[in-house]
């Protein structure tokens, strides 16, 4: 015979086999397309936090300053990068519980201008946001170990972490004063704000090692006697669908195992259907870990080199509608984890959410303040009003 009849051995068409299997996930991957929509009440929430956000920029800007004091003009020529719809004055006025204004000279032999320093009662928050941080370091040093031995090789760019400080509520100062504290667990190599310096996991703590998810699941077995699978609570808002072969990728994505953020997956494929849901395993305890249960997108894009994110991570986001909401309030997306809001509501509350409750008292403070003083210069000028009309009437 010329030719041999051409026989594939079992293993031979095991492979073929999933190689298919890759192929067709790949296609199905790139094909299926969620249509976005707009969820009013999650839109809401970040809505809700505008304006002591906006307060918080301005307070953080004189606080970087030496001595915590600056010009009011040099405040103003800064209101644009500060995002500030309104001049510098008027925000103060606005907020009176915030800043003092004194006068004082920029160089030695000039003309007095006005400059602001922070209050008393601003001081007072300062040294309650220190107490918060302090009560709960063990929180902020569990965070941090969690971040690090998600990530790739255990070690993040110092300077990716101080971006991301206020989502996750760690202290200005954490490099320098918490870092140290706690050799067993961190090492910093290089100096922070130079771009080359990193943070370095030193130990593996075992009792980290387990996601939001998996303790949930923990915690479901021992209340029902059951053994409870670990599994992500996909559920859509009454007024959202998708179609039929959506439906079907996500029940049969549903049943593929979890796979722990902390479980090293060097062994995966990126395109991978289990590398997805390892993926979706990380953006959901990253959002967890955060105070607010959400992180701008382009803040988590920092982090693809540490997390073997994709380059088209974000569709995430989109494709697992019923885990992730994608904002788009205030021109910047952000990834929103559903199952920590009801509604518009926050019911997920980390302990570190203290810190946002107290400034929020300290804003009403001066709002309440600023109330009794315009009532008392209306009182004021009704009073004048009706002595004039006197004068007027005996003339």
């Amino acid at each position: 015979m010329l030719f041999r009849p051409y026989s594939v051995s079992s293993r031979s068409a095991s492979k073929i086999s999933i190689l298919k299997s890759c192929i067709q996930f790949r296609a199905s991957i790139s094909s299926l397309r969620v249509a976005w929509r707009k969820d009013p009440k999650l839109d809401q929430a970040i809505e809700n936090d505008k304006q002591w956000r906006l307060s918080a920029r301005v307070v953080r800007e004189v606080l970087n300053e030496p001595g915590q004091v600056i010009p009011l003009r040099y405040l103003e020529k800064r209101r644009e990068r500060l995002r500030l719809p309104i001049k510098i004055q008027t925000f103060l006025s606005r907020n009176p519980g915030l800043f003092d204004t004194y006068s004082d000279r920029i160089r030695p032999k000039s003309d007095p201008v006005p400059f602001i320093r922070p209050s008393r009662r601003l001081r007072q928050f300062l040294e309650d946001e220190k107490r918060v941080h302090l009560e709960n370091e063990p929180l902020i040093v569990s965070k941090l170990c969690k971040l690090l031995m998600m990530s790739k090789n255990r070690v993040v760019s110092a300077d990716k972490l101080v971006e991301v400080k206020r989502e996750f509520g760690f202290p200005s100062d954490f490099l320098v004063n918490l870092v140290p504290r706690y050799p067993e667990y961190f090492r910093l190599a290089g100096a922070p704000g130079e771009g080359k310096s990193y943070l370095e996991l030193v130990s593996w703590n075992s009792d980290y090692a387990k996601s939001v998810i998996e303790l949930r699941a923990e915690e479901e077995s021992r209340l029902t006697g059951i053994k409870i699978r670990p599994s992500f609570n996909w559920k859509l808002p009454p007024g959202f669908f998708i179609k039929k072969e959506m439906r079907e990728w996500v029940r049969d994505w549903v049943e593929i195992p979890y796979i722990s953020p902390y479980d090293d997956v060097s062994h995966l494929e990126q395109s991978s259907r289990e590398m997805e849901k390892r993926n979706v395993g990380v953006f959901h305890e990253m959002l967890s870990l955060s105070i607010y249960k959400r992180i701008p997108v382009p803040v988590l894009g920092k982090f693809c080199d540490d997390y073997r994110f994709s380059n088209a991570f974000t569709s995430v986001f989109t494709r697992h509608s019923g885990i992730f909401y994608m904002s788009l309030k205030g021109g910047i997306q952000t990834a929103i984890l559903r199952e920590a809001y009801k509604g518009e509501q926050l019911i997920d509350r980390d302990p570190l959410i203290e810190i946002k409750d107290k400034f929020i008292e300290l804003l009403a403070e001066g709002h309440k303040q600023r109330t009794e003083q315009l009532k008392l210069q209306r009182k004021m000028i009704e009073k004048d009003m009706e002595l004039m009309t006197r004068k007027t009437e005996t003339n």
